[in-house]
Parts: structure tokens; sequence; C-alpha cells
């Protein structure tokens, strides 16, 4: 046995498995054969014992240890510290007196005996730990491997741990010594000085304090502490495959400099000062490297905000402002062209500059660059946050300059692809969706600014001006002609009662003139031939007679105004008159007459009521201005205010020619009216990112994923939050608004259906405006959907439209008429082999809403329901022609259906990775995974989803509306089966999806409901403010917020939220961030003087807002003064706000009253 051990050994060196207890031939047991080589290591045979005897040595005499190294000061200070250190103490002292003399000189007696036997113990427990450590040290030949805290905190004896938040900082004893990874803490009998790297780094920071002290945390971000850091070594032993292709310019990358100054050492050494000097050095070589490559100068002008967060100082920081202008500056002149690095160039100088300083530099770049519609809409945001130049009539003379500028450079391009005869290419198309994002801020910058019926008239003139232009060859200024024409005229208009659009008015307007020429021309003929001179010569003398009188006509006309004008003044003599019995003073003003805050709050619920009806034009009338005296009324003068002309929205006015374009605008049309419709943009797009920035309320599409998360989270809490969010509303609106509004929308979706026929998106959202419609004129509930006679007639009108049969199918079946919703998605399937191939493309959609309604059907079992919608999507899979449910469908049918669904998966993949991804694949793919959901289960149904996904590249998934609700499927599908796996699948799925669709509202709830039920609050904090920090937007903004009020949460966290909201300039000018902040300040707080401070910085930073300043009248009249609440309408009226009330009709009412 010895000798076979001896004969290994000579064969094998020995070798340490674990480095911490290196072998050593002296500590080597021989062991027999039949035992693992790996139990003779060392590790396993020292002999531990000594070190349990000097731990537990030192736990029995460290409870009577106290630190006295100072001489006291104060006697009494002292004696109630000991009293305060006595009461942490487990142990009785042995020498501890129990009585207690009144006389101060035996008090010093025992005092000082006690500091000598302390002293004493000290001494006898520094030699046993000594002696331990010998002994420890002759067994092993590491000494320093092992420490022990000999100082404990009393604290922790008392509360019985740690406190959370004192989190030690551990140091590398050795650096040198990397592989062992032997870290220890500093203690007091260690030649390590706990404070030596702080004097040595600066002399003025010496303290004695612990991890947590200040000076602790002023080393951890001192610029010259020296921290280590880990990359990976260059030469890799990973193997590249040889057909890998990388997505991106590796050369290009900023991190292309980082692995050229760093060596093959996996670790280095460098302070801060040393990372800035090397990162530094990075950008410059890759900028004169590659002067054109955009991300690399703006990752250079991104790291200099990085260094100026680092100093303390402001003039340091701005030193760092100017180094970042000059770098962006730079990178101007080689890249004149690029849009990012001219708007992150004057995004820097606005940190910089005075408002009219920057304002000519932006006219400057506007010159150079007049066709972009991305500096267009930046200038257009920073002029609108001007609180000192902002008036609305010198916006809408900015939006003109930028509509009529970007309309010019839309011409020219139009102009050029027409006569080379080829299709309008990607950049003209993304020029026209720009154009038509500037006109809807327009049209919302009116609406808020209580000009609504301007607002209206637009949208009405562009939809016009677009949709329905005559088929005639004209040029714009021809065009602006004959529009004049038509909105002078009488005829019905886009929404309203009776339109048909405006070539077809024109076509009915040509045949009424035809006809009448036709009647005159038949009168002349019956008249007969020439009877003579008499009646020509009968009106050359009327003629003359005409204008003998011309003079004599002038000087009454003058009579007539002078007659006018007295009575004019007459009544106004008469209203001063009647105001002064009722005790008002006109000259007085308003400010000296209103005493009451009170009637500045009924002032303002009367505007915002008058707001509420007042939002459609009114057309002009024969005889609507002046009655039969001439005298103007008060109605015709409200009227006539309200009217818009041509000259109002001509200005304004732009063609379109890409139907993408022209798509967009009715879409956000339907959506800037309150109307439902289907996800119709991704979440990412420019249109998405300037509608939710400027929301004054929350819109319809967010709110219904915000109230399913209050109810669940008010379930899952004892005590919910008593905060109501229904004034932050859209669809607050009245009823009576809500009605006509609805009956506007309608209109106008039904008569845009003539110019795109069979669009299922327009579709559903007519049926949806007459579902609103109906419900609110009639309460009472019927046999059928809402919406069933007006889906009815449409199909009359086109009985081959199969989408249209499967939209109304879905409605019937969300009010629980399933059988007919059965008999209509029956009807259109059984039909489907009759209709060409390109209706029948669409059979995908049918498949899929039907299986979904079968699956949302609650009044049958279960088991039925998920019969149904396997038998449907079985005939889709299976490519079989459709027959209605009999039976569960047979596993040869499954069978052929999975191999069907393989093989039209496989087909998509040429299309997706092109880029051309429609609602039909889409579909198909959602039915794909449907069916294995419920045939085998939903691991195979997100194995497809997963599958799909990789066909796509990441850059044009990020851009996709219909990849992002096809994860939004996805994500539905793992909260259907959330007890079915961990909390890991579910996460992951959800916070990558956050990664590429950061403003998605339904991604957040699913964030938040998965997070209830797996884990704390705490971690779903930490996300939003991950996501509030790297990728915000007001949406995480609002759902932080939601979460934290919704659960009573720390009003100091939710402060920091709002600060840090309205802090960030991307969203200081958000309305609805602060519209929330003072209604919280208010409804929770209790705090008007701080809701005041915050009225006051909100309507500086949005003062373009009625809404917003009438929140002022409404909720803080408690703090506000009349005075101050009068001098709040004057700056309204200042600001051009549209005031539709007059405060002395208030004061007419309460003394009427």
């Amino acid at each position: 046995m010895d000798g076979n051990g001896d004969a290994v050994d000579d064969q094998h060196p020995n070798s340490s498995l674990f480095p911490l207890f290196p072998a050593t031939v002296s500590t080597v047991t021989t062991t027999s054969s039949s035992v693992p080589q790996w139990l003779s290591n060392p590790s396993f045979t020292a002999d531990l014992s000594l070190i349990n005897d000097a731990v537990s040595s030192l736990s029995r005499s460290l409870n009577v240890e106290e630190e006295e190294d100072e001489e006291e000061e104060n006697e009494a200070k002292q004696h109630q510290q000991e009293k305060a250190h006595h009461s942490y103490e487990l142990l009785e002292e042995e020498e501890e007196e129990q009585g207690e003399d009144s006389d101060g000189t035996d008090y010093d007696e025992r005092k000082r005996k006690k500091r000598s036997k302390r002293r004493s113990k000290k001494k006898k427990v520094s030699k046993e730990i000594g002696d331990s450590l010998s002994k420890y040290k002759s067994k092993t030949s590491h000494s320093s491997d092992y420490y022990f805290d000999s100082h404990p905190d009393p604290d922790n004896l008392a509360y019985g741990s740690l406190y959370r938040m004192d989190v030690p900082r551990y140091r590398l004893k050795n650096p040198d010594q990397l592989s062992g990874f032997m870290y220890c803490r500093a203690h007091r009998f260690s030649t390590y000085d706990k404070d030596a790297d702080i004097d040595a780094l600066d002399p003025k920071l010496k303290s004695a304090g612990r991890y947590w002290s200040p000076n602790n945390a002023a080393l951890e971000h001192h610029k010259d502490l020296k921290r280590l850091r880990r990359y990976a070594p260059r030469n890799s032993s990973d193997v590249i495959p040889a057909d890998f292709i990388p997505l991106s310019d590796v050369q290009s990358s900023p991190q292309r400099g980082g692995e050229s100054s760093i060596s093959n050492n996996s670790v280095i050494e460098e302070s801060w000062e040393d990372e800035v000097l090397r990162k530094t050095r990075e950008f410059n070589k890759l900028t004169r490297e590659h002067p054109h490559d955009e991300k690399a100068w703006l990752a250079f002008a991104e790291f200099q905000d990085k260094v100026a967060s680092m100093q303390r100082q402001k003039g340091v920081r701005l030193q760092t402002l100017e180094k970042k202008i000059s770098i962006l500056e730079k990178a101007t002149e080689l890249n004149p062209d690029n849009e990012q690095i001219l708007l992150c160039l004057m995004r820097a100088y606005q940190k910089r500059d005075n408002t009219d300083v920057l304002i000519g530099r932006w006219e400057n770049v506007l010159m150079q660059h007049s066709g972009s519609f991305m500096l267009w809409r930046e200038f257009l945001h920073v002029v609108e946050g001007e609180f000192s130049r902002f008036k609305v009539s010198d916006m809408r003379k900015m939006y003109a300059h930028a509509i009529q500028a970007l309309s010019s450079t839309r011409n020219k391009q139009f102009r050029q692809i027409h006569e080379a005869s080829k299709p309008a290419d990607s950049a003209m198309v993304h020029l026209e969706l720009g154009l038509v994002d500037i006109f809807i801020s327009l049209c919302r910058l009116e609406w808020q600014a209580g000009h609504q019926e301007l607002a209206t008239a637009l949208f009405q003139a562009e939809i016009e001006f677009n949709l329905f232009c005559p088929s005639l060859l004209l040029n714009e200024h021809s065009k602006h002609r004959l529009f004049k024409h038509f909105w002078d005229s009488d005829g019905a208009r886009v929404g309203e009662e009776g339109a048909l659009g405006w070539s077809i008015w024109l076509e009915k307007e040509e045949e009424n003139r035809q006809r009448v020429m036709k009647e005159e021309s038949s009168d002349k003929d019956d008249e007969g031939g020439w009877t003579g001179w008499s009646e020509p010569l009968s009106k050359c003398k009327e003629t003359s007679t005409s204008l003998e009188n011309v003079a004599h006509d002038d000087a009454a006309a003058e009579d007539f105004h002078e007659k006018i004008e007295n009575e004019d003044i007459e009544q106004e003599d008469d209203t001063e008159a009647l105001l002064k019995q009722l005790g008002i003073d006109v000259d007085a003003g308003a400010g000296g007459e209103v005493k009451d805050s009170l009637t500045w709050a009924r002032w303002s619920e009367e505007e915002s009521s008058r707001d509420s009806d007042q939002w459609m034009p009114v057309r002009a009338k024969s005889g609507a201005v002046a009655d039969i005296h001439g005298v103007p009324d008060e109605d015709a003068d409200e009227q006539f205010m309200r009217e818009i002309l041509y000259e109002d929205v001509c200005e304004y006015l732009f063609s379109l020619s890409s139907n993408e374009a022209r798509l967009s605008l009715v879409f956000q049309f339907i959506d800037f009216y309150g109307g439902q419709i289907s996800s119709w943009v991704c979440t990412n797009s420019s249109s998405w990112t300037e509608k939710i920035l400027s929301l004054e309320g929350i819109p319809d599409c967010i709110w219904q994923n915000m109230r399913r998360l209050l109810d669940d989270l008010n379930k899952s809490e004892s005590k919910p939050g008593e905060f109501s969010l229904e004034f932050l509303l859209d669809s607050a609106r009245g009823i009576p608004q809500r009605t006509e509004m609805m009956k506007f929308l309608r209109n106008a979706v039904l008569l845009c259906l003539t110019a795109f026929p069979r669009n299922h998106i327009l579709e559903e959202a007519a049926l949806l405006a007459e579902e609103l419609l109906v419900t609110r004129m009639n309460s009472s509930s019927c046999s059928g959907a809402p919406c069933q006679s007006l889906a009815k007639r449409l199909l009359k009108c086109d009985r081959q439209d199969l989408l249209l049969c499967g939209i109304y199918a879905r409605r019937e079946a969300f009010y629980g008429n399933m059988d007919n919703a059965r008999r209509v998605f029956d009807m259109a399937l059984l039909s489907l082999a009759g209709f060409p191939m390109d209706l029948q493309s669409n059979s995908s959609l049918l498949y899929l809403w039907y299986a979904e309604a079968e699956l949302g059907n609650n009044h049958v079992s279960k088991l039925d329901s998920s019969s149904r919608a396997m038998h449907i999507l079985s005939c889709l899979g299976s490519s079989m022609t459709y027959s209605p449910f009999k039976s569960h469908p047979s596993s040869l049918q499954l069978l052929r259906a999975r191999q069907g669904f393989k093989e039209k998966i496989n087909t998509l993949r040429s299309k997706w990775v092109r880029g051309f991804v429609d609602d039909q694949s889409v579909a198909l793919v959602c039915a794909a995974a449907m069916f294995e959901e419920l045939a085998a289960g939903w691991a195979a149904g997100i194995e497809i989803i997963d599958h799909v996904f990789t066909m796509v590249l990441p850059e044009r998934r990020s851009q996709s509306h219909h990849l992002e609700y096809l994860f939004n499927n996805y994500v539905r599908m793992l909260q259907r089966h959330h007890e079915q796996f961990t909390l890991s699948k579910a996460w992951e799925s959800v916070t990558h999806g956050l990664q590429i669709y950061p403003s998605s509202p339904e991604l957040f709830k699913a964030l938040v409901e998965i997070s209830c039920l797996y884990t704390t609050p705490n971690k779903l904090r930490w996300m939003f403010d991950d996501h509030c920090h790297k990728r915000p937007s007001v949406v995480v903004w609002l759902f932080a917020l939601i979460f934290e009020i919704s659960r009573s949460g720390s009003p100091h966290r939710i402060h920091g939220l709002f600060e840090r909201a309205v802090a960030n300039d991307k969203f200081h000018n958000s309305v609805v961030l602060w519209r929330l902040y003072v209604a919280y300040e208010i409804n929770v707080v209790n705090n008007p003087s701080a809701a005041k401070r915050i009225f006051f910085r909100a309507i500086h930073a949005c003062p373009w807002s009625k809404k917003l300043w009438l929140d002022g009248f409404l909720r803080l009249n408690s703090v506000l003064t009349a005075k101050e609440l009068s001098d709040l309408q004057e700056v309204m009226r200042e600001k051009e706000l549209n005031l539709r009330t007059d405060i002395y009709e208030i004061l007419l009412q309460d003394e009427i009253q």
C-alpha cells in the first residue's frame, strides 16, 4: 500500500486543488488506493480546531470590550454612554458593583479601576489571538488569510442583524495574487491602516468612521481612486465560424479603440481621471480615422455629459459643455448634412445661450436645411416652450413657415420623381409622414389653446384637400383656387351631415351649372330675335343715372355708418349704466370688482363647459350676422368669431401623394377625436412619441391598461390609495360633446372609406364610433350589437368584404351574441372559395378572429370552446375547405394542420427577411401559435413565435407595429400560463420586450402584473428607475407614478419621481405630468401651498395649455387670491388663449340669483 502510494506521488507531483491551502510534503498523508485523490488535499486535513477555539474565546471576551482610546471630556456624558452601553450587554461584568455611591471621588476611582482592568483584559485577548494565530501559522503557511473583527457593532447585537443600508466595503489585501480572491475587512489589530488610502489621496480627508461614513463615501467618488476593471482578453479561445457575418461594422464602433489600448491582461487598474484620458484618446483616434461616423461623434459628445456629471463646480461643468460644443461643431463641419449631429449641437447651444441667441442660431440652421422635418419639429418645440416669447399668433406663423418650407421641398421631389417616371422612394414617404406629424402638432396646439373650431376646420380642409381632390391635372395654385371656391360655398364638409367630398361636390356643381346654362339658353330661344334698341337704351339710362348718384350714395352710406356707431355707443352707455346699477364699475376693471375667488372658480367651470360644447366651426348663413335693422346681434357676433374662413386655413394646406401619409392623416384624425382604433403604428415611431409628449390627459389606449392594473393593485392592497385619475381622462368630456363628436367621427370615417375601400381598420373605427353614439343616445339594451344596423348597411353595399364580416362578427361576440357571430363567421368562411385570390389572402385574419371569439366565450365550458377553436385552426393549417363545427378534430387532422402550419411559416421567411410583414402573415403566425398552445401546450406555442422572431433583424423589429403586436400576443400567452413556469421566463421575456419597445403601455402593464405575483415591490421600483434613467418616456413615468400612488407609497419617492420627470429636458413640457403633480399635492398630500408653487412652474413650462391654466382656477382658489386669479386671466389673454366667457357674465348671474 505504501509503495503504491509513493509511486503515485512520484508520477504526479503534489498539486493543490484549492489555492487557499496549497499542498506541502509535510502535510500530505498516505491513503489507500480506495480513497479518492481529492480527499488527500490538505484543505480537508487541516486542523481547524484552533480557529474554533480562538473564535469561542473571542465570543466570551469581546462582549465586555469597549473603545476608550481618547480622554473623556465630560464625566456626566461618559456616564450616560456607559449606561447606554450596558443596555446592550448580554453578560454581566465580573467586577461590576451593584450599588452606586453618590460621592464623585469613589466614582472616579471605580472608573479608573475599570479602565485598567479592561486594558489588561484587552492585552490578554490580544495575546490569546497572537498565540492562536502563531499556532495556526505553524500548521499552515498562510498567516494573513483570516482576520477577526475584534470591535463589533453594539447595534448589531441590539437589533439582531446588520442594518440593511450598512453595506461593508471589502478591500483586496494582496492585489498581486488575484487567483485566490483573498479579500479581508480592515480591523483594529491589522497593520493595514483603514484611512491610509484616504490620506494618500487627500490629506484633508481624515476620519475614523466606519464603512458607511462620509469619508469612505467620499473615497468611493474620489477621482484619483484607482479601481480594478476586468476586460476580456484580446486573444480569445472562442472560434468564430467562417460564415459568420456581423450585423454592424465593428471598425466603426466606438468600443473599437478600447481594445487597442488594453493589453492582453484581463484586469487593469485605473482611476476616473485615467479613464477620462484613455477614452478621450480613443475617441480622438476614432474620429480622426472615421470622420463621417455619426455614432462616434455622438458617443464622444455623450461622454462629455458623463464627465460633467462627475464635476461639482459649476465652472468646470461649463468648461465641459464648451468642450462638447466644440466637438459637435467640428463634427458639423465634417458632416454638414447630418441631422442627428445638428440636433445634438442645437441642444447643447440651448444649455449655454440665451433665448434670442438660440433663436438666431436656429434660423441660420433652418435656412440651410429647410427641408428637414426633424429640425423644424425640434425648433417648434423650443419656441413653444419659451414662456416670455409665446403667443398663439406667433406660433401660427412658425408653423406656417415650417409647413410651407416642407411642402415646397416635397413638391420639388415629387416633380423630379414624376419626370423620371419612378415610384415614390422611402425618403419622400418619410418627408410626407413628417409633414403630417407637424400638421397634427399644429392642430393639437390650436385645440389645447382653446381654438377648437380652427383645429376642426384644419382637419376638414386637409382631408378634403388630399383625399377628395378632383381628378384633374392641376398645379398647386390652381388647386388652391378651386378649393377656395369649395370652402366658401355652402357645401357640407368632412364629418358634417350630407358631406359628399370635394370632388363629388364639384361634379354636382358642374352638373347644376350646365343645367342652368341650358335653361338660360332655352329661355333666350323662346324670347325670339332682336327687338330694337329700347331695352339697351333703358339700361344705359339706368347706368348713367346710377353714376350720377354715386356721391349721394356715398354720403348716405357715411350717415348710415355714423348712425350705427352712435347706436353702439348708446348701447355701451346703457350697458355701463346697467352694470353701475348692479354695483359694478367697468372703469375699475375686473380685478377691482371680483373680491371672491369662488367667482373665478365658477368662471373656470363655465369656461370649461363652453370649451366642451363649442368645438365645431360655424357655417356662415345669409342674415346671420346682422338683423333686419342692420344692427349686429351678440349671438351673430359670437358665431362670426367661430366661423373659419379660407384665409384662416390656406397657409397650412399641402398635398400628399403616398398612401402611407394619407392613411396616417386619417388615423391620427380618428385618434385625435377620441375614436377607438386598432394598433396601426409602432410605439417607437415619431407619431406615437409626439402624441405622448403632448398629452393633456390620459388617452383611452393607455387608460385601458392602467384601469385593469389599478383594479388588480387595489385587490391586492388592504388599504388602496384614494387618488382618482378621472380628471385626466380624455373620455371624461360631457356626454353631449361625446355624442356629437362620435357622430361627427362616424360621418367622417364613412366618407374616408370611399377613398380607402375595404380598409378593415377604418371599418372597425366606424363601427366603434357608431356603438359609442348609439349607447350614449339610447341606454336601453338591444338584442344585437349597437353597430348592427350600420354593419348590415355597409355589407349590402359590398357583399364581398370578408374583413367587414369578421369585424361585425367580433362585435357581436363581444356583446355576448355568440350565435349571431357564428352565423356571420360561417357565412364568410363558407363563401371564401368563390372569391378571387386577393380576397382569399385575408382568410388567416378571419380564422384567427373566429378562434379568439370562441376562446373568449364564457357562456360554454372551456373544453367545448377549445374544441371549436382547434377545429377552426385545423381548417386553416391543413388548407381544407371550411365546414361548421361538428366534433373535436381527429388526430390525423391535427397532424395535417401542424405540418401545414410549418410549411406556411417557412414560406414567410423570404418575405420577412426582406422586411415585408403584413397583417395576414402576422395573423398566420398567431394562429399557428394558438393551435400549438391548444394541441401541445404553451411551450410549443411560445416556440413558434420565438422561431419566427429569428427571421427579422432587430432594427426592423423595433420599427414594425406588426411585430410589436405579435410580441404583445406572445406576452399575453405567457400570462395565461404563468402558473406553469418559473418567474425567470416571464420576467426575461417582458424585460427583453421593453428593451425593444420602451414606450409600450401593454408591456408595462404586464411587467407590473408579473411583479405583483412573483417579486417584491422594490425589484419593480428598480426596473422603473432603470428605464427612467436609460430609456425614459412619458409612459414609464406614468406607470411608475400610478404604481406608487395606488399603493400609498412613500411621499418622498413620489416627489422624487415627479421632480426627476419634470427636470428632464424632454419631458419638461409634458402637460399631463404637471397636471398629475398638482393633483397629487392637492388630493393626496393636502399641501395647497406646494401645489401653488408647482402650478406656477407648470404654466411657465406649458403656457399653451388652457386646461392647465383652468386647473389653477378650479383647484387652487383656496390659496390664490382674487387679484392673483385676475392677473392669471390677463396673462392668458396676453398669450392669446381663447377665452369664451366674460367674468361679468358670472357677476350678472350672481346678481340675478
